[in-house]
C-alpha cells in the first residue's frame, strides 16, 4: 500500500488560487495543512494555522522562529511527507526555512519572480536562496521558468498552470449589446484606469453598440476608479461587481463578447484562461505570458498603457462579429486541449508522487536539514 501524501502548505489562505490548489490535491488523495498570514477557510484542508497575520514586510522575517516551531509541532501530529510553498519571496521563504527534512516544492506566482527581485539586492538573495533549496519548482509561464533558470536551481522545474475549470467556465449566450468584462484586480499593475479610458472612447466611437463594461476583482483603487467613471459620465454603462464567486464570474463572462486583461506585468493569467474557456476573444497587453496563449486567432495584443490601442481592438472586434466568434471557438478548443484545471492538477499530482519516490538505487537517503 502506498504511503499517504500529506502536504504542509505555506500559502495565502485567502487566495482563491490556494483554495483551488489545496482542494485539487485533497481530491486526488492528499491530506493538507495550510500555514498562512491571511487566515481564511480552505476547503479540504485539515487545518489552517495563522502566523503573524498581516502584510508588513518585516513580519515575514520576524515570524521565522514561530514558523519553525509550528513546523516541528506539525511534524509530530500531522507528519507531513512534503512541504509546498506558494509565492517564492514570502511563503516560499517560510517553506524553505521551516526546518523539516522533507522534499520541498515551490510555486512561483508571477511578481515574486518577475518584479520583486528587481526591488533590492536583499530580495534577489531571498529568491535565490529559496529556489536553490527546492527539490521541485513550478511556474505557470515559460518566461517565468526562464527567469527562474537564471538562479541555477538544483530542483526540477516544470510549467504547471492554474488552469481553467472547463466544466464550469464554458461558452454561454451573450447579452444583446456589446458587453465587455475585466476580471483583474483594481490595483495599479492591472491598469483598470487605462481600460476605463479606452472603454469611454469606444462608447463614443460606437454609440449604438449598447456597450457595457463589467469590472470584477475589487481592490484598493475602487474609489478612484468610481470617480473616474463618474467624471466620464459612464455610471450607467460601467458596473462595479468587485470580488465575486465562480458562478457570478461565469455569468459576467458569458454575457460578454470580449474580455480585457491589460496589466503591466503578469505571468499566465487565470482570468485570461477562464475567459478563453468561456469562448471569448481576449484583448491583452504585449507580455510574454499573454503571447504564449494569444495570437491573431484568439484575440488582440496591445502595448502596455495604450488606451487608444485598446479602443481600436474593441472597435475591430465589434465591427467584425464573425471574426470575434471564431476567436472564441478557437480559444475554447485550446483551453480544453492544453489548460484545463483538471489536466494541470493531474500533472501536478504526478510530480508530487515522483518527488516522494525513493531513488532506484535503494532506500531514500534522509534529506539534509533545511535550516
Amino acid at each position: 500500500m502506498s504511503s499517504p501524501v500529506r502536504i504542509l502548505f505555506f500559502a495565502d489562505a485567502a487566495s482563491v488560487h490556494t483554495r483551488r490548489w489545496v482542494a485539487a490535491a485533497v481530491e486526488r488523495g492528499a491530506e493538507a495543512v495550510v500555514v498562512t498570514r491571511s487566515p481564511a477557510e480552505v476547503p479540504g484542508a485539515r487545518e489552517v494555522i495563522a502566523i503573524r497575520p498581516g502584510t508588513d514586510k518585516l513580519g515575514w522575517f520576524q515570524a521565522l522562529p514561530e514558523v519553525r516551531r509550528v513546523a516541528r509541532e506539525l511534524a509530530g501530529r500531522f507528519q507531513p511527507t512534503l512541504v509546498h510553498g506558494h509565492y517564492v519571496t514570502s511563503y516560499g521563504m517560510w517553506a524553505a526555512a521551516c526546518g523539516l527534512p522533507l522534499p520541498l516544492a515551490l510555486t512561483a506566482w508571477g511578481s515574486d519572480i518577475l518584479v520583486t527581485p528587481r526591488e533590492s539586492r536583499l530580495m534577489r538573495l531571498i529568491v535565490a536562496w529559496s529556489l536553490r533549496r527546492a527539490d521541485l519548482i513550478t511556474a505557470d509561464s515559460l518566461d517565468m521558468l526562464h527567469a527562474i533558470g537564471r538562479y541555477h536551481p538544483q530542483g526540477a522545474c516544470h510549467q504547471i498552470l492554474w488552469g481553467a475549470d472547463t466544466d464550469r467556465f464554458e461558452p454561454g449566450t451573450p447579452a444583446e449589446g456589446f458587453e465587455i468584462v475585466s476580471l483583474r484586480s483594481w490595483e495599479p499593475n492591472y491598469n483598470i484606469d487605462v481600460l476605463i479610458a479606452a472603454f469611454a472612447r469606444f462608447a463614443q466611437a460606437r454609440p449604438d453598440a449598447a456597450a457595457r463594461l463589467h469590472l470584477l476583482g475589487g481592490g484598493p483603487l475602487a474609489d478612484a476608479l468610481r470617480a473616474q467613471v463618474a467624471t466620464l459620465g459612464l455610471n450607467e454603462r460601467v458596473q462595479f461587481h468587485g470580488r465575486v464567486g465562480d458562478q457570478a464570474m461565469v455569468d459576467a463572462i458569458q454575457r460578454s463578447r470580449v474580455s480585457l486583461s491589460v496589466p503591466t506585468s503578469d505571468a499566465t493569467s487565470v482570468s485570461v484562461l477562464e475567459s478563453m474557456a468561456c469562448g471569448l476573444p481576449v484583448v491583452a497587453t504585449d507580455l510574454p505570458a499573454n503571447r504564449q496563449w494569444l495570437d491573431e486567432r484568439g484575440g488582440c495584443i496591445v502595448p502596455v498603457g495604450d488606451a487608444e490601442a485598446i479602443t481600436a481592438a474593441l472597435v475591430h472586434l465589434h465591427d467584425h462579429p464573425a471574426l470575434a466568434a471564431a476567436m472564441g471557438v478557437h480559444n475554447r478548443a485550446r483551453i480544453e486541449r492544453e489548460a484545463s484545471r483538471r489536466g494541470q492538477m493531474d500533472a501536478m499530482w504526478r510530480l508530487y508522487l515522483k518527488l516522494l519516490q525513493p531513488p532506484c538505487s535503494g532506500p531514500r537517503a534522509p534529506a539534509p536539514a533545511r535550516g
